[in-house]
């Protein structure tokens, strides 16, 4: 919808409320007009019900409104006397209309003194969890909202199992599209596995104001541009969700509007200069380590090196122990001389599955491996004894990738040799031909909402032909630390200001062994809970302080409660 149908709808709504409750207006000792007036109609029905005026701005705030519009359709036909329980479910289930009947049908009078606390115990619990939803939605939707790494995308500068706080006030929130959506949940209701939104009717893209841009080098959460999918790892047909009910991702921005940038054997290069990371930036390589006599498990354990595989050689492995290896997972197949090789990844077969299965095993180890891990880590490696050389592993400029943007014969691009590529930047010009429209396609048409053809030779936008296009918005570079185990805009290409979602600020809690979901045996990672994710340095963590800090206030409130008691 645009503004102009925003205004309409919301001129109807006006009416709405007015022909359902002028009548009310009067019995509460009020004039007929004041139920017609825009927001003044709000403020006075406010004062009908006896509830502060600020709860107004409520009724205006996407989701927020969703919430607060049951509370005042109970508030105002308790107001006039109707507090059965009936009388309750009747004006939320017919989504306030039984407010109509009211006005016009039943003779009620205004209870100008009714009593605003609940009558029941039951009440008082629902009001509590009411306005907990409330407050929590508001914060939710405008300045913090949890989150939790999923994937190794950004090992290890985050990790795995961190639980991040994302702030949506660093970048300015963005005000809710999806009016109609269930709170506190994304695009999913947990449990029931349905869509939790309404596609229809949408707001137009707005954000409040913020006191900080999108910057290089900062970790931004943003809408999964390339997002249809419905559930994860089911193979379904793709749906078309709304941009704030995308997938969130988290990646490190490298390039922002108006940049020129290119890949060049791994490293991101920015008008021409190598992209220079913060400090904490733990940037990690696939990279081939080489030892003559066996590059061992045991070294690559050392120095923390990941995203390795492990080969175990089985001497009488029978049918039963071949089945239940396959049914927990693990790869078996054979070694070039039909012998029987068990291949894992750096985990291994824990020794409980060793014994349980009463396996007998022989790691192998190879000469050649390949591994993940930063260039520090690889430094490290290369000094162990046994190691001849630790290289990383680039794909030659000029060899075309796997899923790599744009997917055009035009740019034999991959992900380590990519580019050179521009950023669109708002205002912005930039000829569109048959060389160019495979890069900017996607902006054109779907994010900025243009009808694209291309024909051998021409492009059309709109039905005419086009040479030039101007940007309506700004666009931004997204890439993972971990550069090859990593799907970002190396493989589905710029990401929209309109899909910005936040900047996350603050870690309070950090798992290790968090790949297989929430278990029992996961191990906190003490030095990562409460810390900060920018700044410069290792991360400092504040766990100490703020035990010292609820230990305190623990000690206070005792005193305090002790000293209020005595002299009562």
């Amino acid at each position: 919808m645009n503004g102009t149908q925003w205004i309409i709808f919301i001129l109807i709504v006006q009416v709405i409320h007015f022909l359902g409750t002028w009548k009310l207006y009067l019995k509460a000792g009020r004039k007929a007009w004041e139920a017609a007036v825009p927001i003044y109609n709000g403020i006075v029905l406010m004062k009908i019900i006896r509830r502060p005026a600020w709860w107004v701005f409520l009724l205006f705030i996407p989701i927020i409104n969703l919430l607060m519009f049951p509370v005042v359709w109970v508030e105002t036909i308790r107001s006039f006397g109707k507090n059965k329980l009936i009388d309750t479910w009747l004006v939320i289930l017919t989504l306030g209309f039984y407010i109509y009947y009211i006005n016009y049908f039943e003779d009620v009078k205004y209870i100008e003194d009714r009593s605003l606390k609940p009558r029941t115990g039951l009440g008082e619990w629902v009001s509590s969890i009411v306005f907990a939803i409330v407050a929590a939605t508001f914060v939710h939707t405008y300045f913090i909202q949890p989150y939790v790494i999923p994937t190794g995308s950004l090992e290890r500068t985050l990790r795995v199992g961190d639980f991040l706080f994302v702030s949506k006030f660093h970048y300015g929130a963005r005000v809710p599209m999806t009016t109609i959506a269930a709170p506190m949940v994304h695009d999913t209701i947990p449990g029931l596995g349905i869509r939790s939104y309404l596609r229809k009717p949408q707001l137009p893209y707005m954000r409040l104001p913020g006191f900080q841009k999108v910057k290089k080098n900062d970790i931004t959460v943003f809408s999964w541009p390339a997002d249809t999918v419905r559930v994860f790892f089911k193979a379904e047909k793709g749906v078309e969700k709304p941009i704030d009910k995308k997938s969130n991702y988290v990646k490190r921005t490298v390039g922002t509007p108006g940049d020129s940038l290119e890949v060049i054997d791994g490293f991101v290069h920015i008008n021409g200069e190598r992209l220079q990371l913060s400090d904490r930036a733990k940037v990690m390589y696939d990279h081939t380590v080489y030892g003559s006599k066996g590059v061992s498990t045991r070294l690559l354990n050392e120095v923390d090196a990941t995203d390795y595989f492990r080969f175990y050689v089985p001497t009488g492995l029978n049918q039963n122990q071949l089945n239940a290896l396959q049914q927990l997972g693990y790869q078996v197949g054979g070694d070039g001389q039909g012998n029987p090789k068990i291949y894992t990844d750096e985990n291994g077969i824990p020794p409980n599955i060793i014994r349980q299965l009463r396996l007998s095993l022989k790691e192998e180890i190879p000469t050649e491996r390949v591994a993940n891990m930063t260039l520090a880590i690889a430094d490290e490696l290369q000094k162990k004894e046994g190691i001849d050389s630790v290289v990383m592993k680039i794909a030659p400029k000029g060899q075309p990738g796997i899923n790599v943007f744009p997917q055009s014969p035009y740019y034999k691009w991959n992900t380590d040799n990519f580019g050179p590529i521009y950023i669109p930047e708002v205002g912005a010009t930039v000829a569109i031909n048959k060389m160019t429209i495979p890069l900017y396609k996607k902006i054109i048409q779907d994010y900025e909402n243009n009808d694209v053809k291309v024909t051998a030779d021409k492009v059309y936008i709109n039905g005419e032909e086009a040479n030039s296009y101007t940007f309506k918005q700004n666009y931004y570079w997204m890439m993972g630390d971990n550069r090859d185990h990593s799907e970002d805009s190396r493989s589905w290409g710029y990401v929209a200001e309109d899909h910005i979602v936040g900047k996350p600020v603050f870690i309070w809690l950090s798992f290790d062994n968090f790949q297989d979901g929430i278990r029992f045996n996961e191990k906190p990672r003490w030095d990562r809970i409460f810390t900060t994710v920018g700044g410069d340095g290792e991360p400092i963590s504040y766990f100490k302080y703020f035990l010292i800090a609820l230990a305190g206030w623990f000690v206070f409130d005792f005193f305090r409660k002790r000293r209020k008691k005595t002299e009562g």
